[in-house]
């Protein structure tokens, strides 16, 4: 058993007045007035020129920045793909206009796209239905923002039986108010038709939806149904009012696609570039599940790159190195992986005559991109096989790519990194 020693209340009273006193004289000494001079020589002969790449723009798809953000597509899941492969499945979203006495709606996998499956088919069960039709709408990203006098570019694919006759109206929230619409005549053949038309806004309305109806009794499919504005910046896709912002940064880099979005929580959800190019119609989309929403990728690889050309910024392509937040590659197996990126580098570098380099000059850039810069990943240093991996990817790509300069994602402004990188980029979280 140990003693327990106590304190009178007039000893603690004397001991916080010692400590006072003594912080007292303390404070005294340095209330002394102490003057220095500091001398700046800002000549030109010891000036150090500020790196011209010390400002840019991380990209990255998360709350939207792309699909409903700087991507100018106004349809949300236009290919009726994010609820899954299997049928029936969630098409939201879409939502019918009607009631199922008179109308019945479901996915199917009869789409005419070897990549993307699904369809949507809608069978009209009325003969004589009610005013405006049944259908389908889109509400978009909370609503599309329809403006005055703007041009929107719908493009769709449709096939029936026979003949159709459809109505395809922006209207408001509610359906009251139509801003624009165009009728459209589906002849009965059991191909798909892709229809494009144009719609021409006669007034403003910012939650406004996309819809699809009819009067006639009968069975149509839809699939991949989008609107885009056709103002686009420089015809590539972007929002202008967005992009205006961002040459206003002045931007001089460019690092895309993010972010946990090149990871993925799971590599079966992580960004995959290859699917990302080619005619948008045949782009799968993917479900990202770090952010939780679906994407199509309409934005995809070949836009990124794009986007950094426009606003004159250097790309920074930051590739999956097969790790995600969850599952990782044993660094024995990740050749396939590797050769995935240098075919990556390639689509953006090769001639147009080179297997991946063809493949953009079909989508309308037969220059390469200057692109010089990739990231070994997306925060993951310290994971189990990221050093392993890591030097698989440098040393392929400084042999088949020396001019390209390679980040990684280890910290090394503290102590020498363990491995080699022309830069690094090291995320910081705390407080």
């Amino acid at each position: 058993m140990g003693t327990k020693v106590g304190l009178s209340p007039t000893a603690i009273c004397c001991l916080l007045l010692l400590f006072c006193l003594g912080c007292k004289c303390l404070a005294s000494e340095f209330e002394v007035t102490q003057t220095a001079t500091v001398r700046v020589d800002a000549s030109p002969e010891l000036a150090r020129k500020i790196p011209d790449t010390l400002f840019g723009v991380f990209f990255e798809e998360i709350n939207h920045a792309g699909a409903g953000g700087i991507w100018a597509e106004l349809v949300s899941n236009r290919g009726f793909e994010a609820g899954g492969p299997n049928t029936p499945s969630n098409i939201h979203p879409w939502s019918i206009i009607g009631d199922d006495s008179s109308i019945f709606v479901a996915t199917d996998r009869s789409s005419c796209f070897r990549r993307n499956i699904i369809a949507l088919r809608m069978e009209v069960l009325c003969n004589d239905c009610r005013a405006g039709g049944v259908g389908i709408y889109n509400l978009g990203f909370w609503g599309m923002n329809i403006e005055d006098g703007k041009t929107y570019n719908l493009v769709m694919y449709v096939k029936s039986p026979e003949t159709a006759y459809l109505t395809v109206s922006l209207t408001s929230l509610d359906g009251l108010q139509n801003l624009a619409s165009v009728d459209i005549t589906v002849a009965g053949t059991s191909n798909w038709t892709k229809v494009v038309q144009k719609l021409v806004a006669n007034g403003t309305n910012r939650t406004s939806r996309l819809q699809i109806t009819t009067n006639k009794k009968g069975v149509i499919w839809f699939d991949q149904v989008s609107l885009m504005p056709a103002d686009t910046y420089k015809g590539h896709g972007f929002r202008t009012d967005l992009t205006s912002m961002l040459l206003d940064l002045k931007p001089r880099f460019l690092r895309f696609p993010g972010g946990c979005f090149v990871e993925g929580e799971w590599l079966r959800n992580a960004f995959r570039w290859r699917e990302s190019i080619g005619p948008w119609e045949e782009r799968p989309g993917h479900f990202g599940d770090v952010w939780h929403y679906w994407t199509d990728d309409g934005l995809g690889y070949y836009e990124y790159l794009q986007l950094s050309e426009d606003l004159g910024a250097a790309p920074v392509w930051v590739f999956n190195n097969g790790i995600s937040h969850h599952d990782e590659v044993d660094t024995s197996i990740i050749a396939p992986f590797v050769k995935d990126v240098l075919d990556s580098l390639e689509f953006a570098k090769g001639s147009a005559n080179s297997t991946w380099g063809s493949v953009r000059a079909a989508m309308g850039h037969p220059e390469p991109f200057p692109l010089k810069y990739v990231a070994n990943g997306n925060e993951d240093c310290g994971k189990k096989h990221y050093r392993g991996n890591y030097l698989k990817f440098y040393n392929a790509i400084r042999e088949a790519y020396p001019d390209i300069q390679m980040i990684s994602n280890c910290d090394g402004s503290s102590r020498p990194l363990d491995h080699p990188a022309d830069l690094f980029d090291f995320h910081v979280y705390t407080d």
